[in-house]
């Protein structure tokens, strides 16, 4: 379950990413002796002031709780006069520190176990400089502390120019600061109480992912919570975010609030796809067209239920689209490819979200580029529940007519296309899209291995078009599957007419290995 605390909003700021302050810097302040950023009020004393954040996303990710502890702090306080102290590995210690952190207003640091905190000026330590004692007391100095609440052993706390009180009674309660009420604190796993505890006395909205989840684009329940917050910023504490590749998008997908049937906004492992393959129209290209939307619908979620009891994953309804189609005619622009426009491919779309279906839009080129076709249906790839798929066979070059020869796409136009695609999704906040190629020899993606799949904001796809008798269809299913690039997912075709014999869906799941996570029908 989450754990959540609302607040109210405030205006917004224009959408950047921070890492938290490394404490590497904190300990470079240590060595230097660097003077306090603190806030003095009029009578010479440090006042309670929160930092107002510079992005709309800062990751508190260091490597121990400690560090992080020190990150919230520097993003969240810009001085404070208390400072609330507990040890690092003292469960119950920190417990009542955080609350009486929460009821002050004030930081929560943890002190290293089995080492005093040393004074910034004292020059290095043999301690790390990224966890050692003396990254807490730059810490304070960089606070403009003047009392440290001591709860329980923490050691000695040498030379940073405080008074330790180890009662709560002895401290007086600064004025309050000004609420950090347009602040959401993401915290992931149950180790982080100090800097969570930081968050909420610096009276920042707390969510608590819940247990095992760090990805926040596979819980649906913590989408759900980031897309009814109210704030404008976030804050993610937790050393898993410090390997989120993209945080500033992860944030703005999860606040979306879309996700896929199912929950969530991550394509595989979690389910299995089962598509319609066609054009528009006509059922010369695939059964996608055999039928006018609502009865295209109706089939896909159809044939994708005869898989609910073969599949070891909920199974998800999908429409593939063909946006483009290669053409034996050179035709008015000499291309050799037929673009549908946006207003004939909409029903589809519109009716597939109604029934929380997927679509992907496929490009057949003919002698154009995938990107610039790509480019023409920027509006329905701008849309949630919209992916888009490659087709090479019919990437011609300026010689090369469709059905005449088998075309093919060299792995840096594929770079291109899955850029700007990933860079589209990132600036408008999207959840990831399914990204396809469709490919049935091995030249047809030349260069394969330099793919780039890195992009979080896709899940790259390798679609297996190959017809005809299941042995043939399985060796190229398994020559496809050599060399590929890592982290792929994998998409295999039935075809009504022309596969030999063509497999049913228990027969899809049990003969086809590995299991397929996109099944096409045409």
């Amino acid at each position: 379950m989450l754990s959540r605390t609302r607040r109210s909003r405030v205006p917004s700021r224009p959408f950047r990413l921070t890492v938290a302050a490394s404490l590497a810097t904190v300990a470079l302040l240590a060595a230097t002796g660097c003077t306090s950023t603190s806030t003095d009020d009029a009578d010479g004393r440090t006042a309670l002031v929160t930092h107002q954040q510079e992005a709309r996303v800062t990751v508190v990710g260091g490597a121990t709780a400690p560090e992080r502890a020190v990150e919230a702090s520097r993003a969240l306080f810009a001085s404070s006069p208390v400072a609330v102290v507990a040890a690092d590995g003292d469960a119950a210690g920190q417990a009542e520190a955080a609350d009486e952190a929460e009821r002050l207003g004030v930081p929560l640091l943890l002190a290293p176990a089995g080492a005093p905190t040393a004074s910034p000026s004292a020059g290095p330590s043999s301690d790390s400089p990224t966890t050692g004692p003396s990254v807490l007391a730059a810490e304070l100095d960089r606070l403009g502390v003047e009392t440290v609440l001591a709860v329980g052993d923490v050691g000695a706390i040498d030379g940073a120019g405080v008074e330790i009180a180890s009662r709560a009674s002895s401290v007086d309660v600064p004025d309050p600061a000004t609420p950090l009420d347009d602040v959401l604190a993401v915290v992931a796993g149950a180790e982080d109480v100090a800097a969570t505890a930081t968050a909420r006395a610096a009276g920042a909205e707390v969510q608590a992912l819940p247990e095992g989840v760090v990805d926040l684009q596979a819980s649906g329940e913590a989408i759900d919570a980031l897309h009814a917050s109210t704030t404008t910023d976030t804050v993610l504490i937790g050393s898993s975010f410090s390997t989120v590749r993209d945080a500033a998008w992860s944030v703005a997908a999860a606040r979306s609030g879309a996700q896929l049937p199912g929950g969530g906004q991550r394509f595989f492992p979690d389910r299995r796809f089962v598509a319609l393959y066609g054009a528009p129209g006509t059922g010369a290209l695939g059964v996608l067209g055999e039928q006018d939307v609502a009865a295209t619908v109706q089939r896909a979620a159809d044939v994708a239920a005869s898989y609910d009891a073969a599949s070891d994953r909920p199974v998800v309804p999908m429409l593939e689209v063909i946006a483009t189609v290669a053409a034996g005619a050179a035709g008015d622009d000499g291309d050799y490819s037929n673009e549908l426009s946006v207003e004939s491919i909409e029903p589809y779309v519109d009716a597939a979200v109604a029934a929380g279906q997927y679509v992907v839009i496929d490009l057949q080129p003919g002698r154009a580029d995938f990107l610039s076709q790509a480019k023409r249906y920027e509006s329905l790839l701008s849309r949630p529940n919209v992916g888009l798929a490659l087709d090479p066979e019919w990437r011609l070059e300026a010689d090369q007519v469709p059905l005449r020869q088998i075309g093919g796409v060299e792995a840096g136009e594929v770079n291109a296309v899955s850029t700007w695609l990933a860079d589209l999704v990132a600036s408008k906040g999207l959840p990831p899209k399914m990204f396809v190629l469709h490919q049935f020899r091995l030249d047809m993606l030349r260069d394969r291995a330099s793919i780039d799949t890195s992009r979080p904001e896709l899940a790259t796809l390798i679609h297996a078009d190959g017809q005809g008798s299941q042995p043939d269809k399985q060796a190229t299913w398994r020559a496809l599957h050599d060399g590929a690039p890592a982290g792929v997912a994998w998409g295999w075709k039935n075809f009504y007419d022309e596969d030999v014999p063509v497999l049913s869906p228990e027969q899809t799941m049990a003969d086809v290995s590995p299991t397929p996570d996109l099944v096409t029908y045409q």
